[in-house]
């Protein structure tokens, strides 16, 4: 194959573009360049936790590296302390607000920081009164309410260990965390609304119960307002307000105690509880929503994300309050009760800044850009992750908002995202995930581990602890050894292929297990999509590997089209693109066009059920986390013909 049609130079070639002026923010530009002069990563480190409230100063700032270190030993702090009463205790910021939610029905509620202390301390000492003391582990199982933020800085407040359980998980999802986990205590609201359908959370929590025979008792918040009858250990998340009017104070915990843990997927074994620390995890997070998304005066910053994916606490509970921002929060679904909800809640809460996954901005996009334009939004920045970003559809947001779209990477594990182009600063490029942000060392290397030089790709490492990467998985260090540092021993592999550019920009091609070979030629599923979703009649698209008796593997492409294009010519041009742009190797041995592709409640593709489709004609794994059955079930159709 000549250069010219070597997928990864094409993938990689997106030219360099400097911000214009009046995107850019002189005084952040001039702060980044004074921290990437530190030394060190752990001066970075040290600069970071100096902005942070101490209850006892840390005597050392690290601790080991590599698999076991620590982080701030000697100190005492507290999250909820940082994120919450450091604001309602200023005069200047004590009426700012704080949260601002809106449900799908339409009600509507805002906190302000000094509100937000109130109900946080009185919830914590009812907590108290229900039993729960520090290290005690309570589960959340709710959608994006209010209440998900007051509990998890109750929790915070108190010294318990919270976990978030997606609000779309079903009984044995739900069961199987909570004796994982080993919570005593859940906090639930009765039913959640979604795409105009009332969820029962309630019914689902108790049918739950019997396979998780630790939890002693459930909170209840009524979201519905039908003051649901309570049995036995079930009481009111507004009596517990009641019984702990007096509040409590904030308890000084060691920086390395476990604050949280969030469960990875449990497809093909029992889920992981990675476990992230109360310091570490504050000082992180802060330093990332104080980068990636640039707080400026004025700012309303909505999340748009589930509370039971990480980037949720991490930009909006913890990293965005920690930083004193607006947060804005939705419940529903953006294109319920029509597809101008997204645009609505723009304007009605006056939002400034958007974290969405790329998945988002492709539904906008197939929406229109005539919806875009009679919905006109006040937007400085739109950040994403989640999932790989396309050229196509950052061109599209680009240019349909005019605002820096910020492409981030991170996973679970590391709590943060951690390469990204900093907001107001860095240079932007197309679909990579720019340089690193300081306190982060990383490198990619071939299966040997040894460094591959730019344009190759290879396996993504991290080479160096920061606060927010993951310390254990809960009750079993020795799984968090063998998968995380057991391939290249003494650094963390992502499981993710990267390559760097000549401009020294990153780009994630995607999980390993995504790369597909193909009659003995490698390639990566994204680099196939990025060639199918360039077709201007497709929406989005997924690629996945199957196995061929012949070929080992060949890859298939699912698509979703915008109006009034032809199913058959797209699929047709789709793979006579496929074959001109990347060889004939990476020829698509079908495409499917489908109505909808199966996602889970944060945006991404369920590629892995696609898989099931074609290769088991039905789902073999976790089907919890998807959001609507009805997509799955119309790709089904599709693969079935």
């Amino acid at each position: 194959m000549s250069e010219s049609t070597d997928p990864l130079a094409a993938l990689i070639a997106e030219p360099l573009r400097a911000l214009p002026q009046r995107w850019r923010i002189p005084e952040r530009e001039a702060e980044l360049g004074h921290v990437r002069g530190f030394g060190t990563a752990d001066e970075y480190w040290e600069w970071a936790a100096s902005r942070q409230r101490w209850m006892r100063p840390w005597e050392r700032l690290r601790t080991g590296g590599l698999p076991d270190f620590t982080y701030f030993d000697g100190g005492l702090i507290n999250v909820a302390d940082n994120c919450v009463d450091r604001w309602a205790e200023d005069p200047v910021t004590r009426d700012r607000a704080a949260v601002v939610w809106e449900g799908e029905p339409g009600d509507t509620r805002t906190l302000s920081y000094g509100e937000l202390a109130v109900e946080v301390s009185a919830l914590a000492a009812g907590l108290r009164e229900l039993g729960v003391s520090r290290g005690d582990v309570v589960a959340i199982y709710m959608p994006n309410l209010v209440e998900a933020f007051t509990t998890i800085q109750a929790c915070n407040r108190i010294g318990a260990v919270y976990t978030v359980l997606f609000a779309g998980f079903g009984e044995q999802a739900v069961g199987s965390r909570l004796a994982a986990a080993g919570a005593s205590v859940v906090v639930v609201a009765d039913a959640s609304y979604r795409r105009g359908n009332r969820v029962e959370l309630l019914a689902t929590l108790r049918a739950a119960r019997s396979r998780a025979p630790s939890v002693r008792a459930t909170v209840v918040v009524d979201r519905t307002g039908d003051d649901t009858a309570l049995t036995g250990g079930e009481h009111r998340y507004a009596d517990l307000l009641t019984s702990g009017a007096a509040g409590c104070d904030a308890v000084a915990l060691d920086p390395n105690e476990p604050a949280f843990l969030i469960f990875t997927s449990g497809t093909e074994s029992i889920p992981k509880g990675v476990v992230h620390s109360v310091g570490g995890f504050l000082v992180g997070t802060w330093a990332n929503a104080y980068w990636q998304a640039g707080r400026q005066d004025g700012d309303v910053y909505w999340v748009a994300a589930d509370v039971g994916w990480l980037t949720f606490p991490i930009q909006a509970v913890v990293g965005g309050l920690a930083c004193g921002m607006t947060i804005a929060c939705f419940e529903g679904a953006l294109d319920t009760p029509s597809t101008s909800r997204f645009y609505e809640i723009c304007a009605r809460h006056r939002v400034t800044k958007v974290l969405m996954a790329p998945t988002v901005a492709r539904m906008l996009r197939k929406f229109g850009d005539d919806l875009a334009a009679a919905h006109p939004v006040a937007l400085s920045l739109i950040t994403m992750q989640g999932e790989p970003l396309d050229a196509d559809t950052f061109a599209w947001t680009t240019r349909t908002f005019d605002v820096p779209v910020v492409n981030a990477y991170g996973q679970t594990e590391t709590g943060s995202t951690w390469t990204y182009p900093v907001a107001g600063v860095e240079a932007l490029k197309a679909g990579s995930v720019g340089t690193a942000v300081p306190g982060h060392d990383w490198v990619v290397v071939d299966d040997d581990g040894v460094e591959v030089p730019p344009g190759v790709k290879g396996n993504l490492v991290l080479t160096a602890p920061f606060p927010t990467l993951a310390r254990t998985v809960w009750g079993d260090h020795q799984r968090y050894l063998d998968t995380y540092f057991g391939r290249f021993p003494g650094r963390y592999a992502t499981h993710d292929e990267a390559v760097v550019d000549h401009d020294g920009h990153l780009w994630v091609l995607g999980r390993a297990d995504d790369v597909i070979n193909v009659a003995a030629h490698r390639i990566s599923t994204m680099e196939i999509e990025a060639v199918v979703t360039a077709h201007p009649a497709v929406v989005e698209a997924a690629v996945v590997g199957v196995p061929d008796p012949t070929k080992g593997t060949v890859p298939i492409a699912f698509v979703t089209l915008g109006p009034g294009a032809g199913p058959g010519d797209v699929a047709a041009e789709v793979g006579r693109r496929v074959v001109a742009e990347l060889g004939g190797y990476a020829r698509l041995d079908r495409v499917h066009v489908t109505t909808a592709l199966p996602k889970t409640r944060t945006g991404k593709i369920m590629r892995r059920l696609l898989r099931d489709l074609v290769v088991h004609g039905e789902p073999t794994g976790d089907t919890s986390a998807m959001e609507d059955r009805s997509a799955l079930d119309a790709t089904a159709a599709v693969v079935r013909g």
